[in-house]
């Protein structure tokens, strides 16, 4: 088993001490674990800071950029964690996580919490993808 720490270049760098991707090697398959990601482009800033549609596409177009720089796609999803601070904002990530994964249905925790680590942020999802190596 091999374990490998990545920050791609089509994301956002890690505000701390953190990698936005861990790829674990297990030989007959590969799992790419998926830091959570907020509503930021790829210079750090904070996109749709009032608007929780906007937010929820950015935040999926970032899993979308992680899975493609580790030769993986939507389909190779199988679990997305998501943490709304406004639970009314669940049809907004419903619908661009529908668009984001082409239809495809992983397993899904959905949590409401206070606050997240951007104060602007109303929205952070992460993600488990498998694939073959």
């Amino acid at each position: 088993m091999t374990i490998t720490f990545s920050n791609p270049d089509a994301v956002a760098a890690p505000v701390s001490n953190y990698s936005q991707v861990a790829r674990v090697d297990l030989g007959a398959a590969i799992l790419i674990f998926i830091s959570g990601q907020g509503p930021v482009d790829v210079r750090g800033q904070t996109v749709g800071a009032d608007d929780p549609a906007r937010q929820a596409e950015q935040v999926f177009t970032n899993i979308g950029a992680i899975l493609e720089a580790h030769g993986a796609t939507p389909h190779d999803v199988a679990k997305l964690t998501i943490f709304l601070t406004d639970i009314r904002h669940r049809p907004f990530v419903s619908e661009a996580r529908d668009r984001s994964l082409s239809g495809a249905a992983p397993t899904s925790t959905l949590v409401e919490v206070n606050h997240l680590a951007v104060s602007d942020w109303m929205i952070e999802v992460e993600a488990i993808a498998i694939v073959k190596p």
